[in-house]
């Protein structure tokens, strides 16, 4: 019953016993496997007869793998919700049910729990900080002499994730090829940075299962058969993975300096230590796609990529106009997937994490004074319609009179101008420091990305209410400083030539660096060419 197309059907015996393929109002992805499933149901057999075992591949850059694994993954989530997989699970004895999980959808349930996870401890360890009840248990366990429970935790998950899910691969090349061979092997995927890749993976599998579980509505995606030795723009790995991991990433990447800067942590080691494998997650989930970006780190290509994203954020919509050439036809069909009231409902319930971040940052910022008052947090709700509206204000740009131009310019800079003044005159005269200042940016924009999750989601409601439009401008600034943070890495690493060198030898083989090397040089092209 694997995913894929069967070489012989027994056609007469499959079309009186539920069809070869799964008809449905919309493409479905995995179409042939439900055959095997109808097939099993009807207590029919089907048998795999492998004579001789031979690769078949074709080169791949890392854009269309994980199209191809979004395509797949989401197809498994489509067979999570189907009556059939459904009545398979009824009718199979204990041990068959077990082989059906692991050759079916049982992959990615464990690639999604393992996600969520990380997920668990990161939001449980920034809990423990922001509440102050690690700080307890740490001093408790001083006084008492006992820190076994930090070690476990710290030891725990250093080596769960990394280690353990790739054992059975380490055994299978012990089996085939002997020790010696399998630790040569194992090492030297290490070295062609293969955790990096599969990290990756992890991220674009729990993506794709999960959304599909959540709405539904799998959709074919053309993975394609070009040229992969080619540079990919910035604009189109940004279209691509934004969603399904710089935004994830980023995520991360704010739960762990939330417990950097407020955690219970004795010593830099101890930090390292636990938060080692998170970070990882997050680097890779953010940067594997120019690392595996042929001339990803070229200067010239850096300066063309980013006039070619900004030129994409910045050009208007319309009819006709494809979501490659615009944000805005981007960022509408990125929410087609929502539709049905349940996906909302649920949609809005993950939303509401990000207002943690808000909530338990505000009452250890020096201003509050270690009050645990509610006025805290509603002091910090004014602050961020505040901003909201200075938002607003600063890009109002009305198409009238030269007249009213000049008028809205002076008027932004008068208020540019006391806002500083006003921060200024906060610092002096109240507990506000600049420490304050940063850890409520970090605290308020989760909140406003919650807030911006929420009104996507419901957006026949925000339309009436005549917000649309603003909603719209928050989502393209934060497109805006989501890529510019991702971006900033990557043109400092392309100021200095060996990191471009470095990575055409990571990526290809020696011949062929030497080779694009000399067909430069002969060709009269400069190197950043």
């Amino acid at each position: 019953m694997h995913y894929g197309h069967p070489d012989v059907f027994d056609r007469v015996f499959h079309i009186t016993r539920g069809g070869i393929s799964k008809a449905s109002q919309i493409i479905n992805i995995s179409e042939d496997i439900y055959a095997g499933f109808n097939s099993t149901l009807r207590q029919g057999n089907i048998t795999h007869h492998e004579y001789v075992q031979v690769g078949k591949g074709r080169d791949v850059g890392l854009n269309q793998i994980a199209m191809f694994e979004g395509k797949v993954a989401a197809g498994n989530g489509e067979q999570v919700l189907s009556r059939d997989v459904y009545r398979l699970g009824q009718l199979f004895d204990f041990f068959r049910m077990l082989s059906f999980y692991v050759t079916s959808v049982g992959f990615y349930v464990c690639t999604m729990m393992t996600v969520l996870t990380v997920y668990a401890f990161l939001y449980g360890k920034a809990y423990l900080a922001l509440s102050g009840i690690g700080a307890q248990l740490e001093s408790r366990a001083q006084i008492t002499s006992n820190a076994a429970l930090q070690s476990a935790l710290e030891t725990q998950f250093l080596f769960q994730i990394g280690i353990f899910t790739a054992i059975p691969m380490i055994m299978g090349f012990i089996l085939e090829q002997g020790p010696l061979k399998a630790v040569v092997n194992f090492v030297t995927m290490q070295l062609q940075l293969a955790s990096i890749f599969f990290t990756f993976s992890l991220g674009t599998r729990t993506h794709y299962f999960g959304r599909t579980l959540l709405h539904g509505g799998a959709k074919y995606r053309a993975t394609g058969r070009g040229f992969v030795v080619e540079h990919i723009k910035f604009a189109e790995i940004y279209r691509l993975f934004a969603r399904s991991h710089f935004v994830k990433g980023l995520e991360i990447v704010i739960l762990l300096l939330i417990y950097m800067v407020y955690g219970y942590e004795d010593s830099t080691v101890g930090y390292i230590l636990m938060s080692f494998s998170s970070w990882f997650l997050a680097i890779s989930w953010l940067y594997a796609p120019f690392i595996f970006n042929p001339s990803g780190f070229e200067w010239q290509k850096t300066v063309e990529d980013f006039g070619d994203w900004t030129n994409w954020l910045l050009y208007k919509g319309g009819v006709g106009v494809k979501g490659e050439e615009s944000w805005e036809t981007w960022w509408d069909e990125e929410q087609s997937h929502m539709q049905t009231l349940r996906g909302k409902f649920l949609e809005t319930l993950l939303s509401l994490r990000f207002l943690f971040f808000q909530y338990g940052v505000v009452y250890r910022l020096h201003a509050a004074d270690s009050s645990t008052s509610l006025r805290v947090y509603g002091v910090s709700w004014v602050v961020l319609i505040a901003i909201v509206l200075l938002f607003k204000i600063f890009t109002f740009s009305q198409k009238t009179s030269v007249n009213f131009q000049m008028f809205l310019r002076l008027f932004q800079g008068t208020v540019f101008v006391l806002l500083l003044a006003a921060l200024a005159l906060l610092i002096v005269l109240t507990a506000l420091s600049f420490g304050d200042i940063f850890a409520s940016l970090l605290a308020l924009i989760p909140t406003g990305w919650a807030i911006l999750s929420i009104a996507i989601t419901w957006k026949p409601v925000v339309k009436r209410l005549w917000l649309w439009k603003s909603i719209r401008t928050i989502a393209r600034f934060y497109d805006a400083a989501m890529g510019m943070v991702v971006f900033f890495p990557i043109a400092i690493l392309s100021w200095f030539p060996f990191v471009s060198t470095f990575q055409n030898r990571l990526l290809f083989n020696q011949a062929f660096s030497r080779g694009l090397e000399i067909s430069q040089i002969l060709s009269g092209k400069p190197a950043d060419a």
